[in-house]
């Protein structure tokens, strides 16, 4: 490409001179494609070893954590958290806390991943009174529980009770949880822990079917990255729900709660 200069030469005033054109390297542009190159192929690998290595990606399929994890919640699970035998994880685990929510082999059938809240830890004395979880004696402030009472003798709201056994329990639960039991508190065995679904009324854990052991943890969930509207997954289209197509654009997911902390 030519430039023109605007500065006479000494005794031609107004004169224009021609400058010579600079030539156009062609490898630069190659080396630059290059790097781009390399710096795309850097983040798909890091973004392949965050996958593999550090977070999974879950959905949640039912109420019971009702209302912290809604039906049709996408999660990352923080997998440096859990205790599954899992050879592709190389960093450090991190230990799980009471009150924490984790993500797990369902201990009755490992093919399946359940998701409820630590409540008890290894050595925690526990007990259910009218729905109140005590720990150790302590009656424990739960914000995110959501309880609905049933009645003083519902196994569900006053735990453990062993006069009669609920259908629902698991035999094998039952027979070990009368060896567990001291002064009617529930003592937690070491590398056990004991897991409540926040919707109480509607979760299917620990009072049913027994511990959750240490090694069965798969992680910790992280963030709520989706969130799909429940009945907005099916075959149906908009028209058949009767729905217009902006509003099914509008409506299909649950906008708010896309990337919110899990707590």
């Amino acid at each position: 490409m030519i430039t023109q200069a605007t500065h006479p030469e000494p005794g031609r005033e107004g004169a224009v001179v021609a400058v010579r054109p600079e030539p156009v390297h062609v490898g630069a542009h190659r080396v630059s494609l290059l790097v781009a190159a390399q710096s795309l192929i850097f983040l798909i690998v890091i973004a392949i070893f965050i996958i593999t290595f550090c977070v999974q990606p879950f959905r949640i399929p039912s109420g019971s954590m009702e209302p912290t994890l809604m039906v049709g919640d996408f999660l990352l699970v923080d997998k440096q958290a859990g205790d599954a035998d899992d050879s592709t994880l190389l960093l450090p685990r991190a230990s799980v806390h009471r009150g924490e929510i984790v993500v797990f082999h369902y201990p009755v059938d490992p093919a399946i991943h359940l998701v409820k809240r630590i409540v008890g830890v290894p050595g925690d004395h526990i007990r259910l009174r009218e729905g109140r979880v005590f720990i150790n004696g302590t009656p424990v402030t739960e914000p995110y529980a959501m309880y609905r009472p049933s009645g003083p003798d519902n196994f569900r709201d006053n735990f453990p009770r062993m006069q009669s056994a609920d259908p629902n329990i698991d035999s094998r639960w039952w027979i070990r949880m009368r060896k567990l039991i001291d002064n009617g508190d529930l003592i937690v065995p070491e590398d056990s822990y004991f897991v409540l679904g926040d919707n109480r009324n509607e979760s299917d854990d620990s009072r049913y079917w027994g511990f959750v052991p240490r090694e069965a943890i798969v992680g910790s969930p992280l963030v709520i990255y989706f969130s799909l509207r429940q009945g907005m997954d099916d075959e149906t289209t908009p028209r058949e729900r009767g729905t217009n197509l902006l509003d099914a654009v509008v409506d299909f997911a649950r906008w708010d709660r896309m990337m919110r902390v899990v707590r």
